[in-house]
């Protein structure tokens, strides 16, 4: 509690215009720390706020606030901004601006300027005239429009069917889609199950071939995509309609004068629905669009329940390393640290560093005498690398982290985790981040690389049961690549079960098999094959509740033989009967 109190009186909080307004009356310095109500205030820099203000000891002329820009008008050009920005107020004018948690310069300007309002007062120097720093951020983009207009989305939801799936042309649509310039701002894969198709098309229910419609739908992977029309500026060149000329040879001279006084954001266009483009591309027969707004408030309550919340957000994935000692030690501290700073792990793998890999960790030390050391201590045993999802979580990860050496953390941030997880071995950062959202992109693919393996879920699976499986798959991680219910025939069979074609049982696999269509499925991640073959658990669902309680035979397995689901072995077994069973196998 004394700490919090401490934080309060340290930074005096600002979150209204009129309290920014009455702040602007200081006299002297105020420091300003501009935050974001999703993150709140920088709190790495707090202990050099406390440090300079215990030292200089001008409380008359130093002061530091937080002010949050969601709430304030004057900061709106700072709204939706994920970088640490402290802005700095001499009398009530803003004269300056740091953009990131940068201590030393932070540091800096703030005893100049205390050194100036010093020398002031003592008669020693006149007032420097400062110009006032326009509040516009560097990263702002100029919009011809209003920051205050306030404009409803609007949302269609476009079905990708079953077929258009399975023969590869999902991706097309998609890329017609956005090529348009309408957005997709939402995607879920499904099987729809049959009480989805009755209720989302109930209008063609009493339609003579809808039995017919309703198989179809359940036959397969689905794409559900949410589209938003986009900015009126992203209407490409060819979805601009001229105004038609009266005089197509030679304009009058009206006309001339009229055209000359229209300015190009003026000229009128017209984008078709999406509903009419896509028949317009002929593809509209593999793409169900639905726009009444009653329909897509039910689409978007059952499979997109958090959408408003998570498209407020903006969620990245960064790359995480915790070096070889660190690891050793302090592994399980850090990864509650993790967690309790709401970072989801997606996955996790310890593994020892080549020394092409570790001098790629650490290109930033490359000048450093101690390189050479790091490289080799890099490389002495096992990392943890993890792959961390946040909202804004790249940047969120890189201020948690601090600097890159264990002396200027320690000296401005001792709260960062370069200061609280320091080891004597090495005098650097003993966890690691991505730079950017490319590097994370690049280093995830590297030490996570996506596997396909095949998965299957067997006849006898009731409609429930196949939701529940699929909803496991996915929470688990799983992408569902491509789905289709088949009705398996001996030869398939064979090529799914190789290595027991000659058991006793075999016969009974073929006849259980033949009852009915199965449910085919290409599953994607990092390890999927030992990842699949864990969630299955044990072949024998009376082992899998002992061992795997919460494994899906445990759950929902009957036998040995009707244990509901099968995975491949192996890799290479995976791929042989994923490209026997598929037409389009790499289809996302």
């Amino acid at each position: 509690m004394a700490s919090k109190k401490r934080e309060v009186q340290l930074q005096a909080v600002i979150n209204n215009q009129s309290l920014w307004d009455e702040m602007l009356q200081n006299k002297g310095l105020t420091v300003i720390d501009v935050y974001q109500a999703w993150c709140g205030p920088c709190k790495a820099m707090q202990p050099l706020f406390r440090k300079l203000k215990n030292e200089l000891n001008e409380d008359e002329i130093l002061h530091f606030a937080v002010a949050e820009a969601d709430n304030i008008v004057t900061l709106q050009p700072f709204r939706d901004k994920c970088e640490p920005v402290f802005l700095f107020s001499v009398n009530g004018k803003i004269i300056a601006k740091i953009q990131g948690a940068n201590a030393p310069l932070v540091n800096k300007k703030v005893i100049n300027l205390i050194n100036e309002e010093r020398k002031i007062a003592a008669g020693e120097m006149a007032r420097p005239q400062h110009p006032e720093i326009p509040l516009v951020d560097s990263d702002s983009e100029v919009s011809e429009e209003s920051p205050y207009e306030s404009v409803q989305d609007l949302f269609s939801i476009a079905i990708i069917k079953p077929d258009a799936v399975i023969s590869g042309k999902g991706l097309e649509i998609k890329r017609k889609i956005t090529t348009a310039g309408f957005i997709i701002e939402a995607e879920h894969k499904t099987v729809f199950t049959e009480e989805q198709v009755v209720n989302f098309y109930s209008r063609i229910a009493d339609q003579p071939d809808f039995e017919e419609f309703l198989s179809f739908m359940t036959s397969g992977l689905s794409y559900i995509l949410v589209v938003s029309q986009g900015s009126k500026h992203n209407i490409p060149p060819e979805e601009t309609e001229p105004q038609p000329d009266t005089e197509p040879n030679k304009p009058s001279e009206d006309q001339c004068e009229i055209e000359a006084k229209v300015t190009p954001g003026m000229m009128k266009k017209k984008r078709d629905s999406l509903q009419e483009y896509l028949e317009r591309q002929h593809v509209a027969q593999f793409c169900d669009i639905e726009e009444n707004a009653t329909n897509v408030s039910k689409f978007m309550e059952t499979f997109f329940p958090h959408f408003i919340k998570t498209k407020s957000m903006k969620l990245e994935k960064t790359l995480a390393l915790l070096r070889p000692n660190l690891f050793h030690e302090r592994k399980d501290d850090v990864l509650c640290t993790i967690r309790d700073e709401d970072f989801k792990i997606l996955e996790q793998r310890q593994l020892v560093l080549s020394g092409k890999e570790a001098q790629a960790l650490c290109k930033e030390y490359e000048n450093e005498d101690y390189f050479n050391k790091l490289i080799e201590n890099m490389t002495s045993g096992p990392s943890l690398a993890l792959v961390l999802l946040r909202d804004n979580g790249l940047q969120y990860w890189k201020q948690l982290l601090g600097p890159k050496t264990v002396e200027e953390a320690v000296e401005y941030f001792p709260e960062s985790l370069c200061a609280q997880f320091a080891m004597d071995s090495l005098p650097v950062n003993q966890l690691y981040g991505s730079d950017s959202l490319e590097t994370a992109e690049r280093e995830i693919q590297h030490f996570f690389p996506l596997q396909s393996t095949l998965g299957l879920i067997k006849p006898h699976a009731t409609s429930e049961q196949i939701e529940k499986i699929l909803n496991m798959i996915k929470e688990a991680g799983f992408d569902l690549t491509q789905v289709k219910k088949m009705s398996l025939t001996p030869e398939q069979i064979e090529n799914i079960y190789p290595k027991i074609t000659g058991k006793d049982f075999y016969k009974d696999l073929l006849e259980m098999l033949s009852e009915g269509p199965s449910m085919v499925m290409i599953l994607t991640k990092w390890n999927a094959v030992a990842e699949w073959r864990r969630l299955m658990g044990p072949t024998d669902p009376e082992e899998a509740k002992v061992l795997s309680p919460d494994s899906i035979r445990a759950r929902f397995g009957i036998s040995k033989l009707k244990n509901v689901v099968h995975g491949a072995s192996n890799a290479y077994e995976a791929k042989e009967v994923i490209n026997r069973l598929f037409e389009n196998p790499e289809e996302n």
